[in-house]
């Protein structure tokens, strides 16, 4: 992985998540060049499964315990956002911070199914208070 990730540098992101930051490689991946130079990869173009992948893995990782109160350790709830130290944002795990954050994007791109939707409903009505905490943070 330290490999690949060293031959990426350029339009990844460096930390414990793969992340891609330059636009271009993502254009690259869903080309039709990519398609007929790498048949064999042609999955990787398959985007509505991917966001619906994405979504399920988001809100699995929300509805878990992983997403609860008091996710940074502050010792009060009345501090200002403005007030909190940056170093708080790197005790909120990165699977949190992903899911948090673009949950709704994926979601938004699948189609509905009752399972999906519960898990929505059920980060709604009992993790929001949860998520709004990690969305402050950020």
């Amino acid at each position: 992985m330290r490999l690949i990730r060293k031959g990426l540098a350029s339009v990844i992101e460096s930390g414990p998540m793969l992340r891609f930051h330059h636009r271009s490689f993502e254009d690259f991946l869903l080309s039709d060049c990519f398609r007929q130079e790498l048949p064999n990869l042609s999955a990787v173009q398959d985007r509505n499964l991917h966001e619906h992948q994405l979504a399920v893995l988001c809100l699995n990782t929300m509805v878990s315990s992983k997403l609860h109160f008091n996710m940074c350790g502050l010792d009060s709830s009345s501090i200002r956002n403005v007030d909190i130290p940056p170093t708080v944002k790197s005790t909120i795990p990165p699977q949190i911070l992903y899911s948090c954050q673009f949950w709704a994007d994926h979601l938004v791109h699948t189609p509905s199914e009752d399972q999906i939707m519960e898990a929505a409903k059920f980060v709604m009505y009992e993790k929001l208070l949860f998520w709004m905490e990690v969305m402050s943070v950020l």
